[in-house]
């Protein structure tokens, strides 16, 4: 079983209550829009293993070190993480077409600033946006996402929230 902390567009900034929140991940997974190079190094003092994509404000700098797409296999699970990819029955076409290809049991994008879990059956997948981690963009709550991967299930899904400050 591996414990699993998932975030997004955290901006340059890491809040300590979500470090606190992200204690405990085996692993965490960052679906873009990191900002700064500081919110990786927050994040390997909590976990030592942290996977992410690059997001659109995130520029060349983590293009040279992260991929638009990643797919992996965690446990018994397929997984595909992007930044900018939509949500079931709105996806974008070349994350429609990765989907049908790889087939994933557990889709992540960030991008939206939304908090979204919404299982497709079309291609029975689950997604997963654990919404926005930072102060910028137009979302009021920061919110972040923990659960586990069991061999081939996805469960235990925790939601962290706290009212924004500006």
């Amino acid at each position: 079983m591996k414990k699993i902390g998932l975030l997004s567009d955290t901006h340059s900034l890491l809040p300590a209550e979500i470090a606190n929140f992200l204690k405990g991940s085996d692993e965490i997974w960052h679906a873009g829009d990191w900002g700064d190079i500081k919110v990786y190094n927050q994040l390997k003092l909590i976990s030592p293993i942290i996977k992410g994509v690059y997001g659109n404000i995130d520029g060349p700098n983590f293009s040279k070190y992260l991929t638009e797409n990643l797919i992996f296999n965690c446990e018994s699970v397929k997984v595909l993480i992007t930044h900018i990819g939509g949500y079931p029955g709105k996806y974008q076409t070349r994350i429609r077409k990765i989907i049908e290809n790889e087939k994933p049991k557990l889709y992540i994008a960030g991008h939206s600033h939304i908090l979204k879990v919404i299982y497709d059956k079309k291609y029975e997948c689950l997604h997963l946006n654990p919404g926005a981690a930072g102060n910028s963009g137009f979302h009021k709550v920061i919110t972040a996402m923990r659960f586990d991967i069991n061999k081939d299930k996805i469960e235990n899904l925790k939601i962290f929230e706290l009212p924004r400050k500006d």
